[in-house]
């Protein structure tokens, strides 16, 4: 399937929405839900109790597929036993066929990363050179992303550093050109750039070169970005041999330049093959829930660079299901697909996704698991890269789990609460009552969510009231809310899609037991049922301890839920003092001139040009002020009347 194809996929994912099962949580009945499955090919989801959609997955047969995990004589591993008994409910959309499914279910996957999911955690893009070939005068450029346009298209490379190297050495040897004039039209309207007086232009702007001769030079630039390196690196030593056997060593030096970055570029891609083939060496290496997935890029038999994937493995428990996830995920997310993928394993459902890939691709791919030769060779180093990188990568991390995961299982532990994922803590700023703010941070499995922050100017609070201005803040946010499920579920939409509908697993409050006390009343009064903890600081403004059910909790302040509270604490009265600054400088650089009526920014700026002070505006006369640009006879006796009225 093209990317034509995905997008359209993609689009009709709103058409089988009317398609989609749905009943509310609490009245969903597994059993009378299954019997109504169709025997359709499509993707499932599943939801925990928070509605949370904790797993997808495809099937040729939904009726199938969806009632094997909830059959107790069904062999199920420890992983699937674990993610069946948190299903709350479940969903499904009808698709046309297998593949189309298989589509979907890459999408969903990607836009809700379920925990349950064999999930890819890196998100990357690779750099492509472009050249612009449609153009009489083209150009090479980095590119982002591979369309299907009128332009030729070199990699993916792994390093965008690498390719900003070989793109300024071509523009030294073959004179490309950066502009993005439109030539010939605008040929000798403006002066030639820098580039041409440093010798990396061939200035076609000025029409200093002719067409043919400017093509000649990009041809050479398009073969050496295909790797043919050999002519060009004999030409230079040619060159600045003739350069130092003429005595100009100035010219032998430039040369000696280009040639030693000429090979470093050369160095960079090494011969892989015989054969001219494009291909993706994948292998993986697995501990725990952790693998990485190590990826060769050959490129023309070259290989032009390698990268790997760190995977949490999730329910998955072959390798031949890793792999198979890491497949659909990474090439649902990258434009360019190669003619053959060396695997370490046969593919799990290899047809199906053999015939995807060849549909992005628009021609056959084909899928391998060599067992002897060079291609086995190359798979079995894949393999030992990856090793490596786990093995280096191992300590960090677990590390870096304990600094998260594991902290917010610690702070569940001392609050004897479960499944605490998501936590959202609040804070008041204010100086004497003037301009208070609210703020809302997230922290999802001990990693702040900044894209669900929040900012709250307090309305209806005069002063330096901390516990009413707490109060209006939580109303407004969980009222909001509210109201935003409401409107999803009226529509047909998963409210977890919404921006502010995903109410948190434990509500963390900057204070002791009157900040707990406010938000447990809101609480009350939106019949919400959330945890709330308060966090206690000592006399010395440092955290010790956590308040929770009228009880003060003292926690260990060498352990990593202590340091994560303390996190949540300072990013909490950060967010809430950095609005506070910008709204006291907005209110700082306020004019005089914006408290009179009918003065708006452009007669502000208007007066400020004429008279240059507002000492000057002060003493200025009714013809003066009704003499000013921007200004009429009403706007000029609403200033004068002002400042005479302050005379008063």
């Amino acid at each position: 399937m093209d990317q034509e194809r995905d997008e359209q996929v993609k689009e009709q994912t709103g058409e089988h929405l009317k398609d989609v099962r749905r009943s509310p949580l609490g009245a969903f009945d597994v059993e009378a839900e299954l019997k109504k499955l169709p025997a359709k090919p499509g993707v499932y989801l599943m939801h925990d109790a928070r509605d949370e959609i904790i797993y997808v997955g495809k099937a040729i047969s939904l009726k199938n597929r969806v009632r094997q995990y909830f059959q107790s004589s069904r062999n199920k591993t420890a992983k699937i036993e674990q993610m069946v008994s948190r299903i709350a409910r479940f969903e499904y959309i009808i698709t046309d066929s297998e593949m189309e499914a298989l589509v979907l279910e890459c999408n969903l996957i990607k836009e809700h990363r379920p925990r349950y999911n064999t999930m890819l955690k890196d998100d990357k893009t690779y750099p492509y050179v472009r050249a612009t070939v449609w153009e009489d005068f083209p150009r090479l450029q980095l590119s982002r992303e591979m369309k299907k346009d009128k332009n030729k298209y070199f990699g993916p490379y792994t390093s965008a550093g690498a390719v900003k190297d070989t793109l300024d050495l071509i523009h030294k040897l073959y004179r490309i050109r950066t502009c993005s004039r439109v030539l010939p039209r605008d040929q000798g309207k403006e002066r030639p750039c820098l580039n041409y007086h440093i010798k990396q232009c061939s200035a076609p702007c000025q029409g200093f070169i002719t067409k043919e001769a400017y093509w000649e030079s990009f041809q050479k630039a398009l073969d050496f970005l295909s790797g043919k390196y050999d002519g060009l690196l004999k030409e230079l030593e040619d060159k600045m041999l003739a350069a130092s056997e003429e005595m100009d060593f100035e010219k032998a030096i430039e040369y000696r330049e280009l040639l030693s970055s000429a090979k470093k570029v050369a160095q960079k891609q090494k011969i892989t093959s015989s054969g001219l083939e494009d291909r993706d060496i994948i292998a993986m290496a697995r501990e725990g829930q952790d693998a990485v997935v190590q990826v060769f890029f050959v490129r023309e038999g070259r290989l032009i660079g390698r990268d790997h994937f760190h995977v949490n493995t999730a329910v998955a428990e072959e390798e031949s299901q890793i792999l198979a996830s890491f497949v659909k995920q990474f090439y649902a997310g990258t434009p360019f697909v190669p003619k053959e993928l060396l695997l370490q394993t046969p593919l799990e459902e290899e047809a199906l996704i053999g015939q995807w890939l060849s549909a992005k691709r628009g021609q056959r791919v084909h899928l391998k698991s060599p067992r002897k030769g060079e291609k086995e060779r190359l798979v079995e180093l894949a393999a030992k890269n990856a090793r490596m990188v786990l093995d280096q990568d191992k300590d960090k991390l677990k590390r870096e789990e304990l600094r998260t995961i594991g902290a917010m299982n610690q702070v569940a532990e001392w609050l004897k609460l479960t499944n605490i994922s998501r936590i959202e803590a609040f804070d008041i700023s204010n100086i004497s009552g003037f301009e208070s703010v609210g703020s809302m941070i997230v922290y999802e499995n001990g990693k702040p969510k900044r894209s669900d922050y929040r900012k709250f100017r307090i309305r209806s609070v005069q002063g330096p009231d901390d516990y009413a201005s707490m109060e209006e803040v939580l109303t407004r946010r969980f009222t909001h809310g509210m109201e935003e499920a409401a409107k999803l579920r009226e529509k047909g939409v998963d409210p977890v899609l919404g921006s502010f509908t995903r109410f948190p697993d434990l509500l963390m409050m900057d204070g002791g037991r009157g900040q707990v006390n406010i938000a447990l009343e809101v609480l009350r009064k939106l019949k919400l049922d959330i945890p709330v903890c308060g966090m206690v600081k000592d006399d010395n403004h440092r955290t010790r301890g956590l308040y929770f059910q009228n009880v003060e909790i003292p926690i260990d302040k060498h352990s990593e839920g202590f340091r994560l509270i303390t996190r949540i604490q300072d990013e909490a009265h950060r967010f809430a003092i950095e609005y506070h600054r910008s709204l006291r400088s907005k209110s700082q650089v306020k004019s005089v001139l914006d408290d009179i009526p009918g003065i708006g920014p452009a007669r502000r700026k208007a007066l400020m040009r004429q008279f240059k002070s507002q000492e000057a505006i002060r003493e200025a006369s009714l013809e003066e002020l009704s003499a000013t640009p921007q200004m009429n006879r009403q706007a000029a006796a609403e200033v004068y009347n002002f400042f005479r009225q302050k005379r008063e």
